[in-house]
């Protein structure tokens, strides 16, 4: 374990993890357990703030969750009784925070644009801004996880969390946008276990049939997957799932609301999210029309840093008007690209690309 150090920013704290479930669970306990109690801290008053939850009530709810994680998944379980062992803390607080957004029932409004990207010559690009609340930025982490049989995963996560933002050593990565909408079904898997799930798969379609095989998702939500064929939206919900196809220069944004899923009743809720969908899909069509090549760089610099429609922009600031709780910004930016004959990489910015206050340009691998 180490850090990616600056003069200019708090970097994140890198965990490298391998062994059995058990194994990986008890050192990413044991590592990030004074961060894994911060986001206990973190979310015991976000639950109590949008949904009247105290934390008691939450773990109760989690006890749903976790036959369903143990029966379908018991890998993962075996895992998050590591985690909790390390951490010294409840499996059913590992439970909950690998399940807030199910029991959140909604609630919870992670912003977050993403991008796929085949191009032409420049393989495939899988990007997003992350938003969510700072009070979270510091109990994240840069994570890899060696498995026997598996791929390895290197992936940007919440502490305590088994699956988020990232790719695999067999070229499949996920982004993941928030999506509001009930129900939630605890006999289904959570989100970040979806994730994990697909952070361990050698194809996305290999993924999206595992998937199907598990019974889905527990609530609604958009994942972007990728491989070197080229990036999928997946809006996932407990009552059916839709596939959003590249268009025709290869690309695919989303944003926080559905687009295609018509399986479940989403409420309008995040005024900026048609807004910033248009400014992906505009700004990736400029670039697409440019001439030039697609690179990092050039994506983080026209798409990402765009702050049209400040504070619910690409690149997010905080809305004063919004409860202390839920307040969003962009905390990172990952950009992975999958080139045939080359690793699979990623470039990472902590924080607000493009604002001068970010940190610089991270590399995953590290």
């Amino acid at each position: 374990m180490g850090s990616l150090a600056s003069d200019h920013y708090i970097a994140p704290e890198i965990v490298e993890l391998s062994g059995s479930p058990r194994e990986i669970g008890f050192e990413h306990g044991r590592r990030l357990a004074g961060k894994i109690h911060s986001q206990i801290e973190v979310y015991t008053a976000m639950f109590r703030q949008t949904s009247k939850l105290d934390w008691p009530a939450v773990r109760g709810i989690a006890e749903e969750y976790r036959q369903t994680i143990e029966k379908k998944t018991p890998d993962l379980h075996a895992e998050m009784e590591g985690i909790a062992e390390g951490a010294s803390v409840d499996v059913l607080d590992i439970v909950a925070l690998n399940a807030r957004s199910e029991i959140a029932l909604g609630s919870f409004s992670d912003g977050c644009t993403s991008v796929g990207w085949k191009t032409e010559s420049e393989g495939v690009f899988l990007s997003q801004n992350w938003d969510w609340t700072a009070r979270v930025k510091k109990n994240l982490a840069f994570m890899s996880i060696e498995q026997v049989g598996k791929p390895k995963i290197w992936m940007v996560t919440e502490a305590g969390i088994v699956g988020k933002i990232g790719f695999n050593s067999s070229s499949v990565g996920v982004c993941l946008n928030a999506i509001r909408a009930k129900p939630s079904d605890p006999i289904k898997l959570p989100i970040h276990i979806v994730l994990r799930l697909f952070l361990e798969s050698t194809s996305a379609s290999s993924a999206i049939s595992n998937l199907k095989s598990l019974g889905g998702v527990a609530s609604s939500c958009h994942i972007l997957i990728a491989d070197p064929s080229g990036p999928t939206g997946l809006e996932l919900s407990p009552k059916g799932d839709t596939h959003i196809p590249p268009n025709e220069k290869g690309i695919v944004c989303h944003t926080n609301h559905f687009l295609t899923n018509k399986f479940i009743t989403e409420p309008p809720w995040l005024a900026g999210s048609p807004i910033r969908l248009d400014r992906a899909n505009k700004l990736t069509a400029e670039l697409a029309e440019g001439g030039k090549a697609v690179t990092e760089e050039r994506l983080r610099d026209h798409v990402f840093s765009d702050t049209f429609n400040a504070p619910q922009a690409i690149c997010c600031q905080e809305d004063p008007i919004r409860p202390i709780e839920t307040r969003s910004s962009t905390l990172f930016n990952i950009i992975t690209r999958f080139k045939k004959g080359e690793a699979p990489s990623a470039e990472v910015v902590w924080g607000r690309p493009g604002s001068g206050e970010e940190g610089p340009v991270l590399k995953m691998p590290w």
